[in-house]
């Protein structure tokens, strides 16, 4: 029998139909899996082939414009384009970040100032090698420090001069760029340059496809028709700091975003920020292949214009009063010679103008609200006022001035003995010892009898002064809608000298400001008005040179009313009149066309010079004067300071400089009242750069 071949081949034929078997399961298992796919996870797949995203950018806005009284832009906006980084993770690739410096430094002029030695360090650093950072600190030291700031710090430490010298040009550029970088924060734009120039966004442009992060932004900046006039006041707009960082997001603010960072910018910068353009862009792919975009765009606006209080025709003459005549005399001042200004409508609080120059700085404008000094007998009014208040005066009342011996006290007198001599009289010659008689009964202190005060009175007058005082403005906020007003020095408790010193003006401090306040609520028949910079609120126009509806206008605001009586106070403003015609000030307003009431000031006081062993003190004079106009109807008043001018017995001194300023001052106010021409443009305006510097 040939049964062997038969079994093989039944064998075979077995695994065979296994094998058909396996390959049937497995084409069963593909078919079905195939038919899963595209009936059940069809639509989920059709999904990922054609994709929709969406991208949203938000694109900045102008800030609002601020208008002088007359309508005349003082703060513009220039636009321009901007270069920024933003980093593509929460984590910083440095490597990334220092292969895109090196790039964008072929590509873009970059200002090396701002450069820090610290930062050179930091840059030496990251550019330095293993070798050469463990030439700086060991192996062996590196072991026994745990902490790796500490590591880092003696890193730098150890960084020499010579290291530092290695650094090229081209490295210094480098750096400029990378250290604008890596102030931003992470996923957030940041920008490397503001006004970069069509030639290089043009360059940039080209290679953006190698420069990951970087972008070209359209943005603005300040721009100032008037050059530097006021433009510290303005303020400046900057980076959100990082201390106010989490306000601002709450606020809906991006961290990128530019605010207003002092002063005006800063105190209105809710009004003066742009809304936002929002550009919404939705795209359908389908396998990688675009075919659809659409784009919905929401316009933005500029933000809402400021209309100020300022005369800029009246403020630009002012400027160049105030500067003219310090110029022309440098050798009347002990250090630097400066002077502060403002003029102010007494009714509305309107600051007309206001200025502060000093040889050194010289636009310091916004001087006047946070530089304080002695002001002299300028201040005699709120004395002489004080002194009717608590009933130890009344107007009439005659003091007989001769010198003042008190035990433990420098003999204190007037300029000359005036003899008997009533209110009106003592504020027309300037009596400082009306004003002590003032100071000495109000602590309970007869000069004559000599009796009698002790450390109570004295502290009881010395508060009531200063609370009589603070009616004025004087000591305390003016209200300008200005932030961090300064309110100048309160010299305390001390002893009963320096009470009759604060009667007249020659131991607390006062700015400028409330100076000027303190005259205009004289001249306002005792109503303190709050002082304003910004009267309106208005829509943006799209002609500039017409502004837009009125949003908000901020009506005229009384602060208080001073305890005096109506007859009180016009005793001590008969008497200010009598300073112009008759007094201290005649020789500059006595034969004006128009009426003024005014109180001159010398505040003697002790000026530091020199450093260090060479420190010593010189002997000078403080110059105040106040005043307003007309006399009947006051519409201006004003209040000027020129500090640390030397004695008038000294060589090169001119002790008129305040009354000249004045005088000047007021002519040319009512001048313009008659006829105007308008702001004279700077020849090149002024525009405020990356960090609000010019």
């Amino acid at each position: 029998m040939r049964t062997g071949p038969r079994k093989k081949k039944n064998f075979v034929f077995s695994r065979l139909n296994v094998l058909f078997f396996i390959v049937f399961a497995l084409f069963s298992i593909l078919i079905l899996r195939l038919g899963f796919v595209q009936i059940v996870e069809g639509e989920t797949h059709l999904k990922s082939l054609e994709r929709t995203s969406n991208a949203t950018a938000r694109i900045d806005a102008p800030r609002g414009l601020m208008y002088d009284r007359f309508g005349y832009v003082v703060v513009d906006n220039e636009l321009e384009l901007s270069l920024t980084y933003t980093s593509q993770s929460q984590t910083r690739d440095t490597e990334e970040m220092l292969d895109v410096a090196r790039k964008l430094e072929q590509l873009i002029e970059v200002d090396t100032s701002k450069i820090t030695e610290r930062d050179r360090k930091d840059y030496w650093l990251l550019q330095a090698s293993r070798e050469e950072r463990l030439e700086l600190v060991s192996l062996e030291e590196r072991k026994e420090i745990d902490d790796p700031q500490e590591e880092y710090a003696l890193e730098l430490e150890r960084i020499t001069d010579e290291h530092l010298n290695s650094l090229t040009e081209e490295d210094e550029r480098i750096l400029a760029i990378f250290r604008q970088m890596n102030q931003g924060y992470a996923l957030t734009p940041q920008r490397i340059k503001r006004d970069i120039s069509e030639e290089e966004a043009h360059s940039i442009a080209e290679k953006l496809d190698e420069l990951p992060g970087v972008d070209i932004l359209r943005d603005s900046r300040r721009k100032y028709p008037y050059g530097n006039s006021l433009r510290s006041v303005f303020g400046n707009t900057g980076s959100i700091p990082r201390e106010q960082l989490n306000n601002y997001l709450a606020k809906g603010y991006e961290r990128s975003d530019i605010v207003g960072t002092s002063y005006l910018e800063l105190q209105y910068e809710d009004v003066l920020r742009g809304q936002k353009a929002v550009v919404e862009s939705t795209t359908t792919s389908s396998a990688g292949d675009m075919i659809e975009q659409t784009i919905n765009e929401q316009l933005g606006s500029r933000g809402n214009d400021l209309v100020l209080a300022i005369d800029m025709e009246m403020q630009q003459y002012l400027d160049d009063i105030v500067e003219r005549r310090i110029s022309q005399n440098p050798g009347a001042f002990i250090n630097e010679g400066s002077a502060y200004v403002v003029m102010m409508d007494p009714k509305t609080g309107d600051i007309l103008a206001m200025t502060g120059y000093s040889t050194n700085q010289e636009n310091d404008h916004i001087g006047v609200v946070n530089k304080a000094f002695e002001m002299g007998s300028s201040i005699k009014g709120a004395s002489v006022l004080t002194g009717f208040q608590t009933g130890v005066a009344s107007p009439g009342t005659v003091f007989y001035d001769r010198p003042i011996d008190l035990p433990g006290t420098p003999i204190k007198k007037s300029v000359r003995n005036y003899g008997a001599v009533s209110s009106q009289r003592a504020l027309e010659v300037s009596s400082n010892v009306y004003m002590f008689e003032i100071a000495m009964r109000m602590a309970g202190y007869n000069y004559n009898s000599k009796c009698c005060w002790n450390s109570e009175t004295i502290e009881r007058a010395y508060n009531e002064a200063r609370y009589y005082f603070s009616q004025f403005g004087l000591g305390t906020e003016t209200g300008i809608d200005l932030p961090s007003e300064y309110t100048g020095v309160n010299g305390g408790v001390q002893q009963a000298g320096n009470l009759l010193d604060l009667m007249i003006g020659q131991f607390d401090t006062y700015t400028t400001m409330q100076l000027a306040q303190y005259i205009s609520t004289i001249a306002n028949d005792g109503y303190r008005m709050q002082p304003r910079l910004v009267t309106e609120i208005r829509e943006p126009s799209a002609d500039k040179d017409s502004r837009g509806a009125v949003v908000q206008q901020f009506e005229p605001r009384v602060l208080n009313r001073i305890d005096m009586t109506d007859a009180q106070i016009r005793d001590v403003q008969q008497g200010f009149r009598r300073v112009s015609t008759n007094g201290t000030a005649s020789r500059f307003f006595a034969n004006k066309t128009y009426t003024t009431a005014t109180k001159t000031g010398t505040a003697q006081v002790r000026v530091a010079v020199g450093e260090g062993e060479n420190r010593r003190f010189i002997d000078g004079n403080n110059q105040a004067l106040v005043g307003y106009a007309p006399y009947d109807d006051p519409e201006v008043a004003f209040a000027i300071i020129v500090p640390y001018a030397k004695r008038d017995s000294a060589p090169g001194a001119n002790a008129d400089l305040a009354r000249d300023i004045g005088a000047e001052m007021l002519d040319t106010y009512f001048e313009l009242k008659e006829r105007r021409e308008g702001p004279t443009l700077a020849d090149d305006p002024v525009l405020e750069d990356f960090e609000g510097n010019e």
